[in-house]
């Protein structure tokens, strides 16, 4: 497992929990707004194990959960084996991931080696690849959505919005494509240096908008939550 990064303690990665948070490197993705770009662009670097179980001996007493991130989690053949291994200290595990990978997305939810999963949602199914900047198999999107649906699992679908790359329209297309999911998060673009297409490309709807998307959309879902 390529792992590219660590933040010790999050209030806000795992939903009513603090937890942990290890970053993959690599992504299949190439998404203009990613604010992960160091960690997309390269696959070099690792975290040592002994580092990770040290550190997670010593603070598990903290903690209520441990969060996958990115980069994209299931790119990785062992992650399975990672998430096994994480599992032995007792603790919640969340998974962040773009859904290109059902295949292994039911092997974990089939083994019981998560506990949450949080699957980003691009762009309506019409327009992902223009949003990704990649080559997307609409199939195994759609299938890793219906899977999230019908299974036990806690989960949550969310969408980082863009003025630039999606419209109003757009985000109610994509509301459509997944309405009646357990909850939907819309989150504002936050513009930095690490931005994958450069700083100052993309910017934020503003706070009013926001809002009236939230009138527009939250009787859709269980939860929607704006952040």
């Amino acid at each position: 497992m390529i792992i590219g990064g660590h933040l010790k303690t999050s209030f806000i990665d795992y939903p009513e929990k603090v937890s942990t948070v290890f970053f993959t490197r690599g992504c299949n993705f190439r998404c203009p707004y990613c604010h992960n770009s160091e960690l997309v662009l390269s696959t070099e670097g690792d975290t040592e194990s002994a580092y990770i179980q040290t550190f997670l001996d010593k603070k598990k007493k903290y903690l209520d959960g441990i969060v996958i991130s990115g980069g994209e989690p299931t790119i990785h053949k062992d992650l399975p084996e990672f998430m096994a291994w994480l599992k032995t200290w007792g603790l919640p595990l969340k998974l962040d991931t773009n859904g290109t990978n059902p295949r292994m997305l039911k092997q974990l939810l089939r083994d019981e080696l998560v506990d949450y999963v949080a699957m980003d949602v691009k762009a309506p199914l019409r327009k992902y690849g223009e949003v990704a900047a990649a080559m997307v198999s609409i199939q195994d999107i759609q299938e890793s959505r219906e899977m999230l649906m019908a299974s036990g699992v806690d989960y949550e679908f969310r969408t980082t919005v863009a003025r630039e790359l999606l419209s109003l329209d757009d985000i109610e297309e994509i509301a459509d494509e997944i309405s009646g999911a357990r909850r939907f998060a819309l989150q504002r673009f936050k513009d930095n240096e690490e931005v994958l297409a450069g700083p100052g490309q993309f910017t934020a709807y503003s706070p009013e908008e926001m809002n009236g998307l939230r009138d527009s959309l939250e009787e859709r879902f269980e939860t929607f939550i704006i952040r």
